[in-house]
């Protein structure tokens, strides 16, 4: 049967697959309960790499064919490099993913009392809804670096004796004016403060309950108030990946936007040894808010990265630079909207994407009239198409809802601009950036082997 038919990838899959996509999904679950953070996740991508044999470029001093080469960059961004048997500058296979997800990060100045309760302060990142994050256990991640540069790594509220943190609701009873207003107002950015105690300490005379978390703070974890300033702290959801479904076909958990596609694509680069080109594996930060910052692939990480390969391979030379990048070929690998059939007039089902499909490809992304989109050229969607026939993998296309509606972005602009030719492929996701997003097993398992052809045939 022909790809990209309308009925779900479980129908063509082989017993042994559905079995390989069950076994790949426990480990995938594993990565989403201990890497919620990009920084986790960057630092699971390079225990993994050099796990595996990779090697960091600082250690390096030459290219030769199948050397696995390491780029770590300020514990949020991470390349895996596998240099190919062609010479580099014949360009790379590159496929970019990032690992940051929605969240509510603290304040520099976070901690406050009001009524006998203490709260954080948060200033909510990327796109959410904020009512998402009411009433549900939260727990804190991220570092504090001190004034003498010493990190100290914070993970609250995962294990089941662990303490939790939340942001209380306003009850039903008291609510009738806050359910009368608009969604996007029911709930303000500024309200989104989590609970963290209500005691004062009787034994030193003050009765500011703020007073005893900063001795709290201060005893178990060497933090100071004043350090919060160079802290980088995120409240997220407090929830295990788990099965979905009595017949286990989904995984749902926080944060598959995006790092369905680190994982995916990690699994496809450490199963690569020596391809045809060289091939690259990028892990990047900041897109959930731009791609901006020098984690963010506005930067010019793509740029830097291969102009160190072909030094290291003794070229030097600026033009050699841009004709490699123009010779290559990337995916930018990130999820699509799964069509959810609880809200119809959103969705245009013949051009979005759906649960258990197979892997997506979306030409353009964009909002309305493809702005800000890359628009895949069709002449390159041509090559994956008969690449993704060829290794027998499920696949459908996609779009982000219906035209009017709304839209969103990816990397995938920022890498065409090097004139590399690049097209999004990733999982559909239901609940996206929610607290507890949905993706399919067979979805899940086609988007690792896409990407493993992708590095080995393309």
């Amino acid at each position: 049967m022909k790809k990209n038919q309308p009925n779900t990838a479980w129908e063509r899959l082989t017993d042994k697959e559905i079995n390989d996509a069950y076994n790949f999904c426990n480990g995938y679950k594993h990565f989403l309960n201990i890497a919620k953070t990009e920084r986790e996740a960057t630092e699971y991508i390079v225990n993994e790499a050099l796990s595996a044999g990779f090697k960091r470029i600082e250690e390096m001093n030459s290219i030769e064919a199948g050397q696995k080469i390491l780029v770590e960059q300020k514990g949020k961004v991470a390349a895996l490099i596998v240099v190919g048997e062609e010479p580099i500058y014949n360009g790379l296979n590159i496929i970019a993913s990032h690992t940051d997800s929605p969240r509510l990060d603290l304040k520099p100045r976070p901690m406050y009392e009001d009524d006998g309760l203490a709260f954080f302060k948060t200033h909510y990142y990327g796109g959410i809804k904020k009512y998402h994050w009411l009433a549900i256990p939260l727990a804190l991640h991220g570092v504090v670096i001190k004034k003498d540069g010493s990190c100290i790594k914070i993970n609250i509220g995962e294990s089941e004796e662990d303490i939790t943190f939340t942001i209380a609701d306003l009850l039903p009873h008291l609510a009738k004016d806050q359910m009368e207003k608009k969604m996007s107002e029911a709930i303000s950015g500024e309200g989104l403060n989590a609970l963290i105690g209500t005691r004062y300490n009787k034994d030193n005379g003050d009765k500011s309950i703020k007073a005893y978390l900063k001795e709290i703070l201060k005893s178990e974890y060497n933090i100071e108030e004043d350090d919060f300033t160079s802290a980088e702290l995120q409240l997220v959801p407090a929830l295990k990946a788990k099965d979905l479904g009595f017949d286990r076909s989904m995984v749902a958990g926080y944060g598959q936007d995006d790092r369905v596609s680190a994982y995916c694509s990690l699994k496809a680069i450490l199963e690569t040894d020596k391809p045809p080109k060289t091939a690259m594996c990028l892990f990047v930060d900041k897109e959930e808010i731009g791609s901006m910052g020098n984690t963010g692939l506005q930067s010019l990480l793509i740029e830097n990265i291969t102009a160190e390969l072909l030094h290291l391979d003794g070229n030097d030379s600026y033009h050699v630079l841009r004709n490699t990048l123009m010779k290559s070929y990337a995916l930018s690998a990130d999820v699509n909207a799964a069509v959810d059939p609880n809200y119809p007039e959103v969705f245009e089902k013949m051009n979005n994407s759906s649960l258990s499909k197979g892997v997506v490809l979306t030409k353009y992304t964009g909002s309305r009239g493809k702005s800000v989109s890359n628009d895949a050229n069709p002449e390159y969607v041509a090559k994956i198409r008969n690449l993704f026939d060829s290794n027998n993998i499920e696949w459908q296309v996609g779009e982000l809802g219906k035209v009017d509606i709304g839209g969103g972005g990816t990397v995938a602009q920022y890498i065409a601009y090097y004139g590399i030719e690049v097209v999004d492929c990733g999982v559909a996701i239901l609940g996206m950036h929610s607290p507890f997003e949905i993706a399919s097993k067979a979805d899940i398992y086609m988007s690792y082997k896409a990407y493993k052809a992708f590095f080995k045939d393309l």
